[in-house]
């Protein structure tokens, strides 16, 4: 946060980009501008798998924000793994990422986009972004006993 009289630099211009060229070090260095774990090999693991991805990019290049758009290859898209770089957050980024990610998703003839978050998120899908509250399931894979039986 800029002292009283400081000036702080953001972007004037952000390229936002639907499936645009990214590297899995550009996706690591990303993710741990804002304190994320990284872990490398990520990308190239699973950018195959995925419908699409919106990638936000300063003039000079520099990637500030992606979000990842899986799907079950007919009516439902799944938001994964939003990010915006620590500098350019809570200046619209991660909702005109989102925003993008919803229009080409409906492209592709998706019907629904899910997206689940810690619930500190809640404002920003729900107010920025246009979500509405569901039930939902979740079953956390590492805490479960499995039967071979």
């Amino acid at each position: 946060m800029a002292a009283t009289g400081e000036t702080v630099e953001v972007a004037t211009s952000i390229r936002y980009k639907w499936r645009g060229k990214i590297t899995d070090a550009e996706l690591l260095a990303l993710t741990r501008s804002h304190g994320g774990s990284a872990t490398q090999g990520w990308w190239d693991q699973i950018q195959i798998h995925s419908l699409g991805w919106v990638s936000a990019r300063t003039d000079e290049g520099l990637l500030i924000g992606f979000v990842n758009v899986a799907w079950d290859g007919g009516d439902h898209a799944f938001l994964l793994d939003t990010k915006t770089h620590h500098e350019h957050q809570h200046h619209g980024v991660g909702t005109e990422l989102v925003s993008v990610a919803v229009r080409n998703a409906k492209a592709a003839g998706c019907e629904w986009v899910h997206v689940d978050f810690e619930p500190r998120l809640g404002p920003f899908y729900f107010d920025a972004c246009g979500f509405k509250r569901t039930e939902a399931g979740l079953v956390h894979l590492p805490t479960i006993c499995v039967s071979s039986g």
